[in-house]
């Protein structure tokens, strides 16, 4: 256990400071084999879809045992584990680009803040006026500092490298195919709930952290959290 605490801190140290790897990132890799095997097996099937899944996250599961095993010596383990755990953070990537965002914002350069949006959210942002690019941002943030930062550490304490790689690998699958559209709206859908169930010890820590960095606001932020959280679709 305390090999794994020190890998944690390194990979954690390690992210902060340098970010995610510019070049033949892990977590990129995988994306492409998912991408890949998708195209073998879609079907606008359930079946499908859980096949999908667990072809993935087990995948990634094995090699997260056997890079266990083979760190042998504590040195060895704390470095996989410390490896393991700078590849599935995004805290500091996620950091620079809120950053970027609010760079644009604050020189008034709306277009460029609404193009450097793009790298946090999904959705069009050409209509966005200055307020709503500064909302997407936060909710982008409080959503991937629990799901980029807290989630893993977690599943990583718990488990090891193995609970770090089998956690990114759902919530890569979840990014990737976990949509409410005409494509995955069937297949996507064990991805979707398998994020939803590995990211609940996440959130609610991630929650408690904030109440936490922010005591002056906790009281009013307690109350919106119990009012809001299960009205959000």
């Amino acid at each position: 256990m305390k090999d794994r605490a020190v890998g944690l801190l390194l990979g954690f140290t390690a992210d902060r400071l340098l970010g995610d790897p510019q070049k033949f990132h892990p977590v990129a890799g995988f994306g492409s084999a998912a991408a890949s095997l998708e195209r073998l097996l879609y079907a606008d099937s359930r079946r499908r879809g859980a096949a999908h899944s667990l072809v993935l996250v087990g995948a990634a599961t094995v090699v997260g045992v056997l890079a266990d095993r083979w760190g042998r010596s504590p040195t060895t383990r704390t470095a996989v584990t410390a490896l393991a755990t700078w590849a599935v953070l995004g805290g500091r990537s996620l950091e620079r680009e809120a950053q970027a965002v609010h760079a644009h914002l604050a020189a008034d350069d709306r277009p460029a803040a609404r193009t450097r949006l793009t790298h946090l959210v999904g959705r069009g942002t050409n209509g966005l006026d200055p307020s709503e690019v500064a909302r997407a941002v936060v909710e982008s943030v409080a959503e991937n500092t629990s799901d980029a930062v807290v989630a893993p550490l977690v599943w990583g304490a718990l488990l090891g490298t193995p609970g770090l790689l089998a956690y990114r690998a759902a919530n890569t699958l979840d990014a990737m195919v976990g949509h409410r559209s005409p494509r995955y709206e069937r297949f996507g859908w064990s991805a979707a709930r398998l994020d939803d169930v590995l990211n609940l010890p996440g959130a609610r820590l991630a929650g408690l952290l904030t109440l936490v960095a922010a005591p002056s606001t906790a009281p009013a932020a307690w109350r919106t959290w119990r009012r809001d959280a299960a009205a959000h679709p």
